[in-house]
């Protein structure tokens, strides 16, 4: 399984579609068996689902993601986990511990107004 945390720098970033990039961590189980840094390659509508389905990311945490974005995800067949905040090695631990549990926020902060991914 792979864990995607949308992030800048080493903590969880308020919005997944602006964020530098996403820490990747590989998961077995409730162990951690690599991680890396995968660059965000730009926010385009509906890109960022599709783009991180093809690199194999099964759920993704972020601080912040709009409805459509949430909803494209899904289609993708990916998990989201909304409204974590924090350093993303916190974030992962409190995952594999089953303690991080989305609280469903739609992002509503920006431009978009919850038509993130749209």
């Amino acid at each position: 399984m792979n864990v995607a945390i949308a992030c800048n720098g080493d903590m969880s970033s308020d919005h997944f579609g602006h964020c530098e990039g996403f820490k990747v961590y590989e998961v077995e189980g409730k162990d951690i068996k690599n991680e890396y840094f995968l660059e965000n390659p730009g926010h385009k509508p509906g890109f960022l689902p599709v783009y991180l389905n093809e690199k194999g990311i099964n759920i993704i945490i972020a601080g912040g993601m709009g409805e459509r974005a949430q909803e494209l995800f899904n289609e993708n067949n990916i998990q989201v986990i909304v409204g974590a905040s924090g350093k993303a090695g916190d974030l992962i631990n409190e995952y594999l511990k089953e303690n991080l549990k989305s609280d469903g926020s739609v992002c509503s902060k920006h431009e978009h107004e919850g038509n993130c991914g749209e």
